[in-house]
């Protein structure tokens, strides 16, 4: 696909019940979390992640999720990814009988040993022997790399060291890469710039966008990623979320407003948006807050039956 056209179609990861739920103030217990997971396939969503085989110490919001993935009716046609950051996590996700995971590595040193309490180099090993197990089980392996527009703690990053780091994933064996602008400070004309040079390393077919919502420039920035050749991207339903090693960062693009405007585009997505929006209503008042999303707040409201 050349420059600046667009897809028939694209895929939305969903990424609320993890990204999304990890940063809320409210806790949600497993029942809550396994509905949201189910009113989202409901709505269409073939990638839905989970859960995150993490410390509960520190991210509490994750806990329980190996009971969550036992307990999770399995549908035909629709992936469930875990995070798994270690050789732990991923004996916890096997266990649990997670068949898809995700590596997360940051492109900043700082937020690499806030995060993870290592080193980038020190990450990338680890998750490479991880990455290796994982293939041996015949398990799916997505990779996700944070602060590739910029850190909180460092400023600026530079473009080829993150393009660089997803050839890497791809290499440990990651079927696609997520450049995750964490602190939603990208503008379009950034992101273009960025999907030109990773894609210069690696296929554009193999990458996905995830952007964070902070200035405003979320959807703008799928549409430049899209202009670019990117055709996957994850989004947070009701704009959910935010990331608790990125002081001030607010939640991913909402899911809403990224089918709104792609259907406004005739972009195929397969998601339901009245089903969906009505769920970002649901998950936001379940967590005493009104959703995050433009979409969801200006929808007619659904009629009464």
């Amino acid at each position: 696909m050349s420059a600046g056209a667009l897809p028939p179609r694209v895929r939305i990861v969903e990424v609320g019940p993890r990204d999304g739920l990890q940063n809320e103030c409210v806790a949600l217990g497993i029942d809550d979390r396994l509905t949201l997971i189910d009113r989202l396939a409901d709505a269409g969503l073939r990638d839905i992640e989970a859960g995150a085989f993490v410390s509960p110490k520190r991210v509490p919001n994750m806990a329980g999720s190996g009971e969550l993935m036992q307990r999770l009716p399995r549908r035909a046609g629709v992936s469930y990814p875990c995070l798994v950051p270690n050789d732990t996590g991923l004996d916890a996700a096997l266990a649990a009988g997670c068949t898809d995971i995700a590596l997360f590595a940051a492109v900043s040193e700082t937020f690499s040993q806030r995060n993870t309490a290592c080193s980038i180099a020190e990450s990338m090993d680890r998750l490479s022997a991880v990455a290796r197990r994982a293939l041996d089980a015949g398990v799916r392996v997505r990779g996700y790399l944070s602060c590739v527009i910029g850190c909180p703690y460092e400023g600026a990053v530079e473009s080829r060291k993150v393009a660089d780091m997803a050839a890497r994933l791809i290499d440990m064996g990651c079927y696609e890469v997520s450049l995750g602008d964490t602190t939603g400070i990208g503008t379009p004309a950034q992101i273009a710039a960025l999907i030109d040079t990773v894609a210069a390393q690696v296929a554009v077919t193999r990458l996905a966008g995830h952007f964070h919502d902070t200035w405003g420039m979320g959807a703008a920035n799928v549409w430049a990623a899209l202009q670019r050749g990117v055709t996957v991207f994850d989004a947070s339903v009701g704009g959910l979320g935010g990331c608790p090693f990125a002081p001030g960062a607010s939640g991913n693009v909402a899911t809403e407003d990224l089918v709104y405007m792609l259907d406004g585009a005739g972009i195929e997505t397969g998601i339901d948006l009245r089903a969906l929006v009505d769920t970002a209503r649901w998950i936001s008042a379940r967590l005493d807050r009104a959703p995050a999303s433009r979409v969801a707040r200006a929808f007619p409201p659904t009629p009464e039956r």
